[in-house]
């Protein structure tokens, strides 16, 4: 009993580790889109403060 409940412990972990991951990796991949965007918007918004 005791180790079918560490399996499924083990399992949820990894389940959870893998959906964090995802997660992280999602604003990784959207943080360094705006950072190749932000050249372009920098310089439309200095164009617009002038």
């Amino acid at each position: 009993m005791l180790t079918n409940l560490k399996s499924i412990g083990r399992f949820f972990l990894f389940i959870v580790g893998g959906i964090v991951a995802i997660i992280v990796g999602s604003f990784m991949i959207r943080g360094t889109m705006h950072l190749w965007d932000k050249p372009d918007s920098e310089k439309k918004s200095d164009q617009n403060n002038d």
